[in-house]
Parts: C-alpha cells; sequence; structure tokens
C-alpha cells in the first residue's frame, strides 16, 4: 500500500513539474505515458515480491499443520504401545507446532490480502496506462492541429485591416500615375497635332506665295 502511494507521489511530481514548467503538451503526454509505464513496472515487482512473500507464508503453516498432524500420529501410536509419557510428550509437539500454524496462518493471511490489493491496484493502473496510450496518439494529433491552426491564425493576422488598408492605398497611388501618364500622353498627343496644323499651314502659305510669284512671272511675259 505504501509503495503504491510513493509511486502516485512520484508520478504527481513529475506531472507537477511540467505543467509548472510550462513545457510542450506533446513532451507532457509522453513523459506522463513514460511515468506510468515505469510505475508499473516497479508496482509489477513489487507485487512478485508480494507473492513470494505470501507463498512462504503458505508453506511455513502447512509444513507446520503437517508436523501438528504428524506429532498427532506419534501420540496415538504411543498411546496405543501403552507409553503415556511418550505420548504426552509428542502432544507437547504438537502444541508447539498448533501455534507455530497459528501464527503463520495469520501472517499468510494478512500477506495475502495484501497481496490482492496490490493485485487489484495494479490491474487499475494498467487500464488507466492503456487509456492514456490509446489516448496518447489523438492528443499528440490535436496537439499538432491546434499549433497548425495557431500559426495559419498569427500568418493571417499579420495581414490586418491596416495592412490592407495601406495595400488599397499603394494602389490608389498607382492608378493616380497611371492616369497622370495618360494625361501626359494625351496632352503631348494634342500639342503634336497642333504643331503638325502650324506646320502644315506654313506650308500651305509657303505653297500659295510661290504660286503668286509664278502667276505674276508668267503674267509679264
Amino acid at each position: 500500500m505504501a509503495f503504491f502511494k510513493r509511486i502516485k507521489d512520484i508520478f504527481r511530481s513529475n506531472v507537477n513539474d511540467a505543467l509548472d514548467k510550462a513545457e510542450d503538451p506533446e513532451k507532457m503526454i509522453k513523459l506522463m505515458v513514460v511515468d506510468m509505464k515505469e510505475s508499473i513496472t516497479q508496482s509489477t515487482a513489487a507485487l512478485a515480491k508480494a507473492m513470494a512473500h505470501t507463498k512462504q507464508m503458505e508453506k511455513k503453516r502447512d509444513f507446520h499443520k503437517a508436523q501438528s498432524e504428524d506429532w498427532q500420529n506419534k501420540a496415538m501410536a504411543a498411546l496405543k504401545s501403552g507409553n503415556e509419557e511418550l505420548a504426552k510428550k509428542a502432544l507437547a509437539k504438537k502444541a508447539t507446532e498448533d501455534q507455530n500454524f497459528q501464527q503463520y496462518d495469520n501472517m499468510f493471511n494478512q500477506a495475502n490480502t495484501t497481496t490482492e490489493n496490490l493485485k487489484g491496484q495494479l490491474d487499475k493502473l494498467k487500464q488507466k496506462y492503456d487509456e492514456a496510450k490509446a489516448k496518447e496518439s489523438m492528443l499528440i494529433a490535436r496537439s499538432q492541429n491546434a499549433k497548425a491552426q495557431a500559426d495559419i491564425a498569427k500568418n493571417v493576422g499579420g495581414f490586418n485591416d491596416n495592412a490592407f488598408a495601406n495595400f488599397d492605398k499603394f494602389e490608389s497611388k498607382i492608378l493616380e500615375k497611371e492616369s497622370e501618364a495618360e494625361a501626359y500622353t494625351s496632352m503631348n498627343a494634342a500639342s503634336i497635332e497642333l504643331e503638325n496644323e502650324f506646320a502644315e499651314l506654313e506650308t500651305n502659305n509657303a505653297v500659295d506665295s510661290e504660286l503668286e510669284k509664278l502667276k505674276e512671272m508668267m503674267n509679264k511675259g
């Protein structure tokens, strides 16, 4: 009983230390499973010793019972032969063996009760270990999923409303520059067209002037 209490204390201490240090949940789960496995190993060894002790008490009890029966048979044989003194001596030995039998029978019953209690507690510990082992993979998977979700949330959180507002602002600036470029292009095109019109006008004037000169020359001739 005390042994299992000590194992419980050690197990709780390890878990509390892990919680205090805020260790990775996955490592904590694995640590708890390992601790439970170690507790089962130690408890199994303790149970084996308890069972061996119980068996010893049983053998000694049975031995003294057999001795008591043997001395009783010897006392009966002595009486049959008419030797009461020898029969009394045999019965005295039987009384001693009866006392020894009673002592070892009490120790056997106590040891057997302790062994049965240890078996029950070990079975419960094994059951808890099986449950923990079955949940280990699931809990680790949930922990990893939670990490992935947290990472995604952090990354998405980096692009908050302000970030997208800045994005829209930069887009507006680019659109503004594009509009400005288009305006300049349109203005340049209008300016070139105007210059072409003036150039064409000057060319036409020059041609008309030459035409008049030519007419005058022909009239004089």
